[in-house]
């Protein structure tokens, strides 16, 4: 018989599990939550309940299946051109500082971004987008874009650029056209009973190329410094504050002089943020002259 839910026990187990693992605090009103989705793993595995997989996850047996355990457990939502006045940011105050510091020779001809807990890849999707669309302006200029995940599921997903189409339905048509294109299904379903394929598109590879992803988990040494703009968005909601002071630390550091953090409204990184400047709402800025 299937376990309908964790026990009071298994549950603070498993909190202490994720939050070692992670650094993601789970509430205490989320038993139902975590019960369904360590649930989807009992299923995968054929095991008869969760005091075993806890077991099997605290041996060395069962150190690959960590990974798939982060995979289920962490919330992963997203999409393009998300908060879109961040993005407007972008591509007017953030790049005319950039491109004016560049033009005056004291930055290199660079353009460095890292897009941290990007999950399924619609957040380093829509920044390159935004830097492609002046791509004039900045011929010449090397853009590296990073994007980070914990869970290499939905790092999967952002490699491959493949979206529903319905997810493209905010962004201007010509938007689409330019760097989105159809994918063409295998097959055609065969019988009633078979699942309909979904309307599929696919980030055409000029853009794609410019994103490269890679597994981080954020209370680690970040994957690179030197970083002209770091997004870090609605994800800090499940630290609490020891694991928010650690990755703070991180990103702060991460940063080039006058770099640029933008936050989600919900990440209550303020505190820990006393190493940045307020530029605007959600956005912090590195004070040129201090080290990273």
């Amino acid at each position: 018989m299937e376990p309908s839910q964790l026990s009071p026990s298994e549950f603070d187990e498993y909190r202490k599990l994720i939050y070692r693992l992670s650094g993601i605090h789970v509430p205490e009103n989320r038993v139902t939550l975590l019960s369904n989705r360590i649930r989807r793993r009992l299923r995968a595995l054929m095991l008869p309940g969760y005091a075993i997989y806890l077991a099997l996850l605290k041996t060395p047996a069962g150190s690959e299946e960590l990974g798939f355990f982060l995979d289920a457990v962490t919330t992963n939502e997203t999409s393009l051109f998300r908060t879109e006045k961040q993005f407007h940011w972008l591509q007017t105050e953030f790049l005319e500082d950039l491109c004016s510091r560049i033009q005056r020779g004291t930055h290199p001809k660079r353009i460095r971004i890292w897009s941290a807990a990007c999950s399924t890849g619609q957040e380093p999707i829509t920044i390159a987008i935004c830097l492609l669309e002046h791509s004039q302006r900045l011929r010449g200029i090397e853009i590296e874009i990073d994007a980070t995940d914990i869970s290499e599921q939905v790092l999967a997903q952002a490699r491959s650029g493949q979206y529903e189409k319905r997810l493209l339905a905010g962004i201007p048509s010509e938007l689409q056209e330019r760097y989105f294109e159809p994918v063409t299904p295998i097959a055609t379903r065969t019988t009633i009973t078979e699942p309909e394929r979904k309307d599929l598109c696919q980030v055409r590879s000029p853009l794609r190329n410019l994103v490269r992803c890679q597994r981080h988990n954020l209370i680690t040494k970040p994957p690179g410094s030197g970083y002209d703009c770091i997004f870090l968005r609605n994800v800090m909601i499940y630290f609490d504050q020891e694991s928010k002071t650690v990755v703070a630390g991180h990103l702060q550091r991460a940063l080039a002089e006058g770099g640029y953090l933008v936050t989600g409204p919900s990440e209550g990184l303020h505190e820990q943020l006393n190493g940045l400047q307020r530029h605007s709402a959600f956005i912090y800025q590195k004070p040129p002259g201090a080290r990273s």
